[in-house]
């Protein structure tokens, strides 16, 4: 006879339950942390803010305006703020600007060959230590005012023979610059017309200029940010009054 015995049947029985049991309470995953949300600090950011504006520190302003806008997009603080946001960031803006033209000119005053020159000094936008060319405003005791091209990046000069014609443009508007290789042997290239260009760069933004560099008559478009020249960091020199 096929019969089960009874302490069998009752063994199994008792690990069915415990599986079921087992089974049960593995399906059932604990309850998920309620995320808290952040706490409204957004009036002392605010007070921040109103301190920032006071002090003139548009940087810093514009940086917590835009998280106050942006943690606490319908607080009493974040209306405030965007209302003197926008105007702020422009500021902000503008003036990083101003200032970044500003830092790419150069001024110096220091004694040359037997004289004293002034200097203002620009390279090309995005030059490497052996691509630089310097647009050079001088002015020299003895030799007067210069303004001329100087390729700091390597030993050869330009290609221009006697008098040459850069093909230039003042904020995309065509123009020329005629201009002449030094005798001397540097590498530079010197404007006929110092004046006539000081007063096309002073109400120009960016210049650019084609030349064709000696090494391997490479042609290259120089473009230069005049923006931020400053007139009055460009100092006078005069020769020194003569001993009776």
């Amino acid at each position: 006879m096929n019969l089960l015995r009874p302490g069998l049947v009752g063994t199994s029985f008792c690990m069915a339950l415990a599986l079921a049991a087992c089974s049960q309470s593995g399906d059932q995953a604990p309850a998920p942390q309620q995320a808290q949300a952040p706490a409204d600090d957004s009036a002392q950011k605010l007070d921040t803010y109103r301190q920032l504006l006071r002090i003139h520190n548009d940087e810093m302003a514009v940086t917590m305006g835009k998280e106050i806008v942006s943690r606490y997009p319908n607080s009493d603080a974040a209306r405030e703020v965007q209302q003197s946001l926008p105007e702020i960031e422009k500021r902000y803006k503008e003036n990083s600007e101003k200032n970044r033209l500003a830092s790419l000119w150069l001024y110096q005053v220091s004694p040359m060959q037997g004289g004293t020159q002034s200097t203002a000094t620009i390279a090309n936008s995005q030059s490497t230590a052996e691509d630089r060319v310097n647009l050079i405003l001088r002015r020299h005791t003895d030799w007067g005012q210069n303004v001329f091209l100087y390729n700091t990046g390597g030993r050869h000069g330009f290609v221009c023979k006697g008098v040459c014609s850069i093909k230039a443009t003042f904020d995309g508007k065509p123009g020329s610059i005629s201009a002449f290789a030094p005798t001397t042997g540097e590498p530079a290239l010197l404007f006929k017309d110092d004046k006539g260009f000081i007063a096309q760069m002073e109400k120009a933004k960016k210049i650019t200029m084609d030349v064709t560099m000696q090494d391997g008559e490479k042609k290259v478009t120089l473009v230069y940010e005049v923006g931020g020249f400053d007139p009055a960091k460009w100092q006078s020199v005069s020769k020194p009054a003569k001993k009776k």
